[in-house]
């Protein structure tokens, strides 16, 4: 019996010293890990989390005139939630990007599925057509869309060329389907790209059982490719929506009046108004929404992609 209780007494102090040395070499690659990390956590604290949390100071503080005083105000986060210019530009964005996404999505996803599907042979020419949009600047296309969209444009030369119109066209520039077009053109390759992978990883045999067991075409399509490439869908709808709701650019050159954005309203207060409290805190604001809608659409296909398996 003394001799059971040594040996478990042994083994016991063995197990504890075994654990204090895995703890020890745990945290020694811990501190190397940390240590390999900390240059581009320094880079990261310094480009984007100083002026985020700078940005967050401001916005509670109060303006008078020219002049910043650091007393903390909610009067800011007021006006911009309360202000019916700044909700109509909230609600435009959204809905601007919104649709932009979805355009975005279904003219992507049958170019991504016939590269990944029906082409055997150079696919990475297919894939390097697809990326010339990157060739050139994002400010040159908005500038050839506006040329294309304009009064004395591609579009209305070409209707009057043929005689279907006697007049030009006023409607196709300067309003937010303008807009809602140059961006989803600039963002293509950002939906195709990853709609492209996750079609490219399913496996084939998958798709050769639905057939073999009676599904045609639409039904093993909405059966087994769809669900599985939804991981790809997911992630362009994301890449889209969350910088298209704060592009300045687009709806500067090609949206006009009608077809200004929040991110111009914010632009704005920084620029010509000098109101910085106000406009961090419609930054923020905007951060808070495109945060939480994009939280709820994360949590929502999670759950549709949970159903289908």
């Amino acid at each position: 019996m003394a001799t059971t209780s040594a040996a478990i007494g042994r083994e016991r102090a063995a197990d504890a010293s075994r654990l204090r040395l895995r703890r020890a070499w745990m945290s020694g690659e811990g501190a190397r890990a940390y240590g390999l990390m900390a240059p581009v956590l320094l880079v990261v604290g310094a480009l984007l989390c100083a002026p985020i949390a700078f940005t967050v100071a401001v916005s509670f503080w109060t303006q008078h005139n020219l002049d910043l005083e650091r007393t903390w105000t909610l009067a800011n986060y007021v006006q911009a939630w309360t202000s019916p210019v700044y909700q109509t530009l909230f609600l435009r964005s959204l809905w601007v990007s919104g649709l932009v996404t979805v355009l975005t999505v279904l003219i992507a996803y049958p170019i991504a599925y016939y590269v990944a599907f029906y082409v055997h042979a150079r696919k990475l020419t297919w894939i390097i057509l697809l990326t010339i949009p990157f060739w050139t600047s994002y400010l040159l296309r908005v500038f050839a869309w506006k040329v294309i969209l304009g009064f004395n444009g591609a579009i209305n030369s070409g209707l009057q060329s043929i005689g279907l119109i006697s007049e030009p066209l006023s409607f196709l520039l300067y309003n937010p389907i303008a807009v809602v077009i140059t961006l989803t053109h600039a963002w293509m390759p950002f939906a195709i790209l990853p709609i492209y992978v996750s079609l490219e990883k399913i496996d084939r045999s998958l798709v050769e059982v639905a057939t073999d067991l009676g599904d045609g075409p639409i039904a093993r399509f909405l059966r087994v490719t769809l669900p599985l490439s939804m991981p790809g869908v997911t992630a362009a709808a994301l890449m889209i929506f969350i910088p298209t709701v704060g592009d300045y650019i687009t709806p500067q050159l090609v949206g006009g009046p009608d077809g200004l954005m929040i991110a111009n309203a914010i632009g704005n207060l920084f620029g010509r108004s000098n109101n910085w409290p106000v406009g961090s805190a419609l930054s923020l604001s905007s951060m808070a929404i495109v945060t939480a809608i994009s939280l709820l659409y994360l949590w929502a296909a999670r759950r549709a992609i949970g159903k289908v398996a």
